[in-house]
């Protein structure tokens, strides 16, 4: 009986089982009457089915599930773009396991980096659909892996006889499409487009191991929060849910990937008072601003230009993000003018050492802590906290080289320098 049950799990999870790291205790169990909530109608008392091996699937898919029901109802009173269809949990479950399970093996030497998306091939945009429908299991996900594993390729995954199949690619994907992808071995995040936007995807939770983080809408309706942060989770306010364009998003999602650590300094049009916080000269001064980003981000653009103006603008984020990468500040202002880089902060003339900071994170469960700004972080987190101390109506963003990404911003209510970790939201 345990030579069938294991034959089954190998089955499951594709050939090649055997001396690729899978546990050699594979678990089932029938469903009970006390555990039919977990499950779609369509699974009855008394089916077989397998547990996941990813413990952390099953603990996140009841979660994940209400979270896309959620955003469904709140776009149903809003008109709006066609939206994919809503995971169940039991999807979810089965999508996240096996995607971690072929994220920990390798293929010729390199781990695979793959993006999933869950839909009906007649929902995406153009598909590249298989002549064949492919078994869903980390086998196959193995070996597509290197065909898609280029930014903005997912593979797409539908029900057939309420089993889960890879049905083929796609580049174009509807507004709240489930996406589970994998960022490094045993590393998976969920996330969704932005419903009409273009841009970066909205994170819903990352799995990291047994460590599960799920991004708290809530946290975009506290005092003070930056519309920044709110725009990073996606959908903290009904005027977000139409948002084509955050530029700060992309420009944030951009310093993170160079690698390099920086510092963004995003400051008041028309003044010059964040130059009492600057030592001078300048490195390297602009003169005139640069204007590139601004004009692109005020651009109206019709249907047929939107693919050009597209190419342009992600040119222009990644170009100005590249310049947070020498050693010192890039200091724009609210309309994407670029004033200088390499700038140096300094504490201004007069003001009084930051003595503390309020630390918080996006993350559900998480309460905010007051350290000193020397905890935080480096010399990059002291100089930005300092500079916002010095600077209220300005916002600091702060590039670590290990990934963490913090935003600074002054908080009205609290009458404190918050720093936002928001590197959950970047990934």
């Amino acid at each position: 009986m345990f030579a069938n049950l294991v034959q089954d799990f190998k089955t499951r999870c594709g050939k090649g089982f055997e001396g690729e790291g899978f546990p050699e205790i594979v678990t089932e169990h029938f469903i009970s009457p006390k555990m039919t909530s977990d499950f779609n109608a369509d699974i009855q008392i008394g089916d077989f089915v397998p547990f996941s091996t990813y413990q952390a699937a099953r603990s996140v898919a009841r979660t994940v599930e209400e979270h896309f029901a959620h955003h469904h109802n709140l776009a149903d009173i809003s008109p709006g773009p066609d939206l994919a269809p809503r995971p169940d949990a039991r999807a979810v479950e089965l999508l996240i396991d096996t995607t971690f399970w072929a994220s920990l093996r390798r293929e010729e030497g390199h781990s695979p980096k793959i993006s999933i998306a869950f839909l009906a091939p007649e929902h995406a945009g153009d598909p590249l659909v298989f002549q064949h429908k492919l078994a869903f299991n980390a086998n196959v996900l193995t070996k597509l892996a290197p065909a898609v594993e280029r930014a903005g390729i997912h593979l797409g995954v539908w029900y057939d006889a309420n089993e889960l199949y890879i049905w083929g690619t796609t580049r174009a994907i509807p507004a709240l499409c489930f996406v589970v992808e994998v960022v490094e071995p045993g590393m998976l995040v969920i996330k969704h487009r932005r419903r009409g936007g273009y841009g970066k995807f909205v994170n819903v939770a990352v799995l990291k191991g047994d460590q599960v983080k799920i991004i708290d809408d809530i946290a975009s309706k506290q005092p003070d929060c930056p519309s920044l942060v709110n725009s990073m989770i996606g959908f903290g306010a009904p005027s977000l849910w139409n948002d084509k364009l955050n530029i700060q998003v992309m420009l944030s999602a951009s310093m993170r990937a160079h690698g390099r650590g920086g510092i963004l300094l995003v400051v008041p049009a028309g003044s010059e008072q964040w130059r009492e916080s600057i030592v001078h000269p300048i490195s390297y001064g602009v003169d005139p601003s640069f204007t590139e980003l601004a004009q692109l981000s005020r651009a109206k653009i019709d249907k047929s230009g939107f693919n050009e103006w597209q190419s342009k603008l992600t040119l222009a984020i990644n170009s100005l993000a590249g310049l947070t990468a020498v050693d010192g500040a890039t200091i724009i202002n609210e309309q994407y003018e670029l004033m200088a880089f390499g700038a140096k902060i300094a504490r201004a003339q007069g003001k009084p050492p930051v003595e503390e900071i309020l630390v918080t994170e996006p993350i559900v469960g998480n309460k905010g802590i007051v350290v000193p700004p020397v905890q935080n972080g480096g010399t990059r987190h002291l100089s930005a906290a300092q500079f916002v101390y010095d600077q209220r109506d300005a916002i600091a963003l702060v590039a670590s080289q290990d990934g963490r990404f913090t935003i600074f911003s002054w908080s009205k209510c609290d009458q404190i320098v918050q720093a936002h970790r928001v590197d959950a939201l970047l990934l």
